[in-house]
């Protein structure tokens, strides 16, 4: 290992986490454990510290409530759903269990007891030998120091805070709720030593726009404060003492970046149409009507899915219908006239309502959510129907159903429906008696009937991100098999030709709002299955819609009918790859600069 302490350039490698580059002096994060004193109770003190437990927890609440409250207004929704993780930390029965048996039976203060239990649990998930699992013990520890501050009184002040000059920020490792309040302007990007691209952190990163590569091992600790180091957020890289040439090439690489932006900038206006005339529809997907500006700003064609369960998340109760559908209207008023699909309830998996008496599952995405929730709680579905259709008399909405599974789940959701109309009707309240109404295909049982369901539905919307997991069987977030999460899987790109073929025959349109309709190595096979319209995030539209523009329909066509006839998912994948590079080369062009 070369001598840090010198001037030669000295180059890391890590893992990219959030692409960019930045160049500045570093701060050295390390952490300092303060000690936790034991001390012995009292039979007069157990239930004190019982009731200093209880009021640390609720405290701990409020204040990742008021992270989350910043990151939704900053970010979104699905950042600010990040932190959900770490509320159902402090409602775990079983920690604060044994938390309690510490205090009442081995006369521990509530301090020392939380410290003990919480770091046993820490070091076990640590040592699993699963990226998931180790990646959320950080979201343990976080909000573990939290509770600690409360309890000891040492204030969670986040050292980023007091930053006088801009920096690039060394550290074994970031909380998420550090990274999210993380100023752009001081931090111009990080480097840890641990973590991986599924992390909170990395995640927020990205969303923030901040350069970042984890899982540089011991960094932290071969670095000082003030050394001069380049970050090579695309390729995961830390370039120590960056010679004259390295500096000119990375300068070169974000010209070439800073072009492509304006290129893209300026498509904002212009539709998303093939060389030879094929238009797709590319739309957004969006949890908040705040993000309404973002999709005017991109230039999308609308809102392809509208994450309705983010107004249910994050609050002490359920969203009423006025509330609703004052939120869908806000939406559909913002983006006229350019259709909006809201999405209805798709509670469980990883979304939960922490007020709701929702059951533990060992299989909580094979178990009772989505429509599944929605058929049962019909109260709770008949208030968002109400307010969807009192929202469509705006003209632009549109509505569907998630995780369909056959022909009776939706039509118990169109009873439901019908009855919903029915009793606006009676009441004088006016609503658009002809809203159009889709559901997501997302199930392969749902593939397989799709020609029943394209019958009595306007519109499919493939939600990827589930069919492959159901379909492959693959937890994409279980390290171990995260390589078996294969989106060009034969069995997939066929069941996608199926849902389309069975859509088209019945004169309805199909798109795709999970993440393959942003994944610029797909889109070419998935407009050459036929696909009608692409809903991605605003951020990503720009670059979507600039490589539809470089590319024949007639081109992809070919691609995605070689692709139905290939047995290896790999072999697809390398082609489209290598067709997508060919055609726009400059989106690409920050790929493996650090081995010119």
């Amino acid at each position: 290992m070369p001598d840090l302490a010198d001037n030669r350039q000295v180059l890391s490698r890590g893992i990219p986490a959030s692409s960019g580059v930045c160049q500045g002096r570093i701060l050295v994060l390390r952490e300092t454990v303060e000690g936790i004193n034991r001390r012995e109770l009292l039979e007069a003190e157990v239930s004190q510290e019982i009731e200093r437990l209880e009021k640390a927890l609720i405290q701990t609440r409020f204040q990742i409530q008021e992270v989350q409250h910043k990151v939704n207004a900053a970010m979104g929704g699905e950042e600010a759903s990040i932190f959900e993780a770490h509320l159902l930390i402090l409602e775990d029965q079983t920690v604060i269990e044994e938390v309690i048996k510490q205090i009442r039976d081995g006369r521990k203060n509530v301090e020392w007891a939380f410290n003990e239990v919480t770091e046993k649990y820490i070091e076990s998930l640590s040592a699993i030998d699963d990226e998931y699992l180790r990646e959320r013990s950080k979201d343990l520890k976080d909000v573990a120091n939290r509770v600690l501050g409360v309890l000891t009184g040492r204030s969670q002040k986040n050292p980023l805070n007091q930053l006088q000059n801009p920096c690039i920020v060394v550290a074994e490792d970031l909380t998420p709720s550090v990274t999210a309040l993380l100023d752009k302007k001081m931090v111009l990007g990080f480097a840890t030593d641990a973590g991986s691209k599924t992390s909170h952190t990395a995640i927020l990163a990205r969303s923030l726009g901040i350069p970042a590569v984890v899982g540089l091992k011991d960094i932290s600790k071969r670095l000082r404060n003030g050394q001069y180091v380049l970050l090579d957020g695309f390729n995961g890289c830390l370039i120590l003492n960056p010679t004259d040439q390295s500096l000119f090439e990375y300068g070169q690489l974000v010209k070439k970046q800073v072009h492509l932006h304006e290129k893209l900038a300026d498509l904002t206006l212009k539709p998303a149409t093939t060389l030879d005339g094929k238009n797709i529809i590319l739309s957004a997907n969006i949890e908040q009507p705040s993000n309404a500006a973002a999709v005017i700003e991109a230039g999308n064609e609308g809102v392809g899915l509208f994450r309705t369960e983010y107004l249910y998340l994050n609050r002490t109760a359920l969203p009423t219908e006025e509330e609703q559908y004052q939120a869908y209207r806000e939406v559909a008023v913002a983006l006229k006239p350019h259709p909006v699909i809201l999405r209805t309830l798709d509670l469980g998996g990883d979304k939960f309502i922490s007020h709701l008496p929702l059951p533990r599952e060992m299989n909580p995405f094979l178990g009772w959510r989505a429509i599944r929730f929605c058929l049962q709680e019909t109260d709770i579905f008949r208030t968002q129907l109400r307010a969807i259709l009192r929202a469509s008399t705006e003209g632009n909405i549109k509505m569907m159903y998630p995780m369909i599974s056959g022909l009776e789940e939706l039509n118990q959701a169109n009873e439901l429906l019908e009855e919903c109309k029915a009793d606006l009707a009676q009441k004088g309240i006016p609503f658009d008696p002809s809203i159009e109404c889709g559901i997501m295909i997302e199930i392969p049982s749902a593939v397989l009937v799709a020609d029943s369901l394209a019958k009595r539905v306007k519109f499919f919307s493939l939600g990827t991100n589930d069919l492959i997991q159901y379909t492959l069987a693959v937890d994409r977030l279980n390290e171990r098999i995260a390589h078996l999460y294969e989106p060009t899987h034969p069995a997939i790109l066929r069941s996608i030709r199926m849902t389309i073929e069975a859509a088209h025959r019945h004169q309805i349109w199909v798109g795709i709002c999970g993440e393959m309709a942003s994944d610029l190595i797909l889109v070419p096979i998935l407009i050459g299955l036929g696909i009608d319209e692409l809903s991605v995030g605003p951020s990503q539209t720009p670059q979507v819609k600039y490589l539809i523009r470089r590319m024949k329909l007639s081109e992809a066509k070919e691609l995605a009918e070689w692709a139905l006839t290939i047995e290896s998912a790999n072999e697809i994948l390398e082609r489209s790859r290598a067709f997508v590079h060919s055609i726009a080369p400059c989106l690409f062009e920050s790929q493996n600069q650090s081995n010119s």
